[in-house]
C-alpha cells in the first residue's frame, strides 16, 4: 500500500530525516514511535507531499507520489489527520464532516450519505452534536470529529498524528478501540502516537524513529517486550 525508500528531508541546514525506509501493507495498522523531535510528523508530512524531499522515493498504491502535489495524493485515497485536531471551530459538526468529502471528487450523493451514517454509527456523540459548533466540543469529541472528517473522503489509507494527545485515559481507550474498528472496516492505518504502549498493543508492526533515523522495527508484540523500547518509551526501567 505504501513504501518509503531512503527518504531524507531538510529544514534549511538541519536534516530532519536521514534516509528512512518503511512499508505499510494493505489493511495493516503500522505505528511509528519516537521521542519529541524524532521526525515522526515530518515523515507523515513527507508522505502527504507537504514538505519537499531531498532524496528518496515514496510509492502509494502502486503510484510514485514522491513529487506529487498534496491535493493529488489526497485524490488517490490517502487521508491525513494532523496533530492538534484542527477542526473548523465555527462550522457545525455536520459541516466539518462535509468538508472531508471535498478531497474525493468521485463521491456520489448516495456514497456521501452512506459515509455520514457510518461516522455517526462509529461516533454516536457526533450525531448527537451534529448541529453544534465544532469549537464547542470537548477535546475528545474534537479528535473524533477530526478522524471522522478524514474518513468522510472514503480513503484507502488514513494517517493519524498523535490522536490521543492531551486526552483523558478513558477517552484514549475509546480512540484506540475506534482505530481498530477503522482497520476492521477495511482501511489501512499509519499511526504516530506518544502512548507507545497502547499504539504497539494494537499495531501489526512498528518502527522506532530516533533523530530522523529508523533504529528498530518489528511486530507490535515484539517491540512491546524489547528491552530498548521498554527503557526509552514504556517507562519500565
Amino acid at each position: 500500500m505504501l513504501e518509503l525508500t531512503n527518504i531524507s528531508v531538510n529544514y534549511g541546514y538541519i536534516q530532519a530525516l536521514h534516509g528512512i525506509s518503511m512499508e505499510v501493507g494493505k489493511n495493516e495498522i503500522i505505528t511509528l514511535i519516537g521521542g519529541n523531535g524524532a521526525g515522526k510528523t515530518t515523515t507523515l508530512m513527507s508522505i502527504s507531499g507537504l514538505v519537499e524531499k531531498a532524496e528518496g522515493r515514496i510509492a502509494f498504491d502502486g503510484k510514485d507520489v514522491t513529487k506529487m502535489a498534496p491535493e493529488k495524493i489526497v485524490k488517490l485515497g490517502l487521508a491525513h489527520v494532523p496533530e492538534g485536531r484542527k477542526v473548523f471551530p465555527s462550522l457545525t459538526v455536520y459541516e466539518n464532516l462535509m468538508t472531508g468529502t471535498l478531497g474525493n471528487p468521485k463521491l456520489t450523493k448516495e456514497r456521501i450519505k452512506e459515509l455520514l451514517e457510518q461516522q455517526y454509527e462509529m461516533f454516536p456523540r457526533l450525531k448527537e452534536r451534529q448541529n453544534q459548533a465544532g469549537g464547542s466540543l470537548s477535546g475528545g469529541e474534537q479528535q473524533m470529529l477530526a478522524i471522522a472528517r478524514g474518513l468522510m473522503m472514503d480513503p484507502k489509507m488514513i494517517m493519524l498524528d498523535e490522536p490521543s494527545l492531551g486526552l483523558a485515559p478513558i477517552i484514549v481507550e475509546e480512540i484506540f478501540n475506534m482505530i481498530c474498528r477503522i482497520r476492521n472496516n477495511g482501511k489501512t492505518v499509519l499511526l504516530i502516537e506518544q502512548n507507545a504502549s497502547m499504539a504497539l498493543s494494537i499495531a501489526d508492526r512498528g518502527y522506532v524513529l530516533e533523530n530522523g533515523k529508523i533504529t528498530l522495527t518489528g511486530s507490535g508484540k515484539e517491540l512491546l517486550v524489547n528491552d530498548e523500547v521498554k527503557r526509552a518509551y514504556l517507562g519500565d526501567y
